[in-house]
C-alpha cells in the first residue's frame, strides 16, 4: 500500500460491543454471559469449563439450534452487568471487588475456580442485594 492522497473513510470500533459467531447446534439466551470457545473460537453460552474465555452478555437472543458453526452471529456488550452470586464458599462479598469471578453457567457467578473447573468470567465490580456485578473488559 502507498500512503494517502486524500481523505479516508476509517471504519471503527468501540470496543464495548462485538459479534463473534456462534456455534453449531447452539442457543443463547439474551442477556446471558457469553464466551469463545477457545478450540473452536465459536460463541458459547458460558457454563463450568476451563476452555472458555468470557466475551461478554448478549445483547439478544441468538438462535443457532439448527444451524451450522459461524451461521450467524450474536451482538455482545462489554462492561459490568449483574449476575446471579453462588452460595457458601463461593458466595462473592463486597471484600471481592476488583478480584475475578468465574463462570457457574450463563447466568451465575462464583467466588472460587471450583477446583480448577471454572473459566473467568472478568472483574466483580460490585457486589449488591441483588447480585453480582461482573466488568467484561
Amino acid at each position: 500500500m502507498t500512503a494517502l492522497t486524500q481523505d479516508r473513510n476509517t471504519l471503527r470500533r468501540d470496543g464495548r460491543q462485538i459479534e463473534p459467531p456462534v456455534a453449531a447446534a447452539t442457543k443463547i439466551f439474551g442477556g446471558s454471559i457469553v464466551c469463545i470457545n477457545t478450540a473452536t473460537g465459536y460463541a458459547v453460552p458460558g457454563s463450568t469449563s476451563t476452555t472458555l474465555k468470557a466475551a461478554g452478555v448478549a445483547e439478544d437472543r441468538a438462535d443457532n439450534s439448527a444451524g451450522a458453526a459461524g451461521e450467524i452471529r450474536v451482538r455482545l456488550r462489554k462492561g459490568p452487568h449483574r449476575f446471579a452470586n453462588s452460595a457458601s464458599a463461593d458466595l462473592i462479598t463486597l471484600a471481592d471487588i476488583g478480584a475475578d469471578c468465574y463462570i457457574v453457567d450463563d447466568q451465575t457467578v462464583a467466588k472460587t475456580s471450583g477446583t480448577n473447573t471454572r473459566s473467568v468470567a472478568g472483574k466483580v465490580f460490585d457486589v449488591d442485594a441483588d447480585g453480582v456485578w461482573v466488568d467484561f473488559a
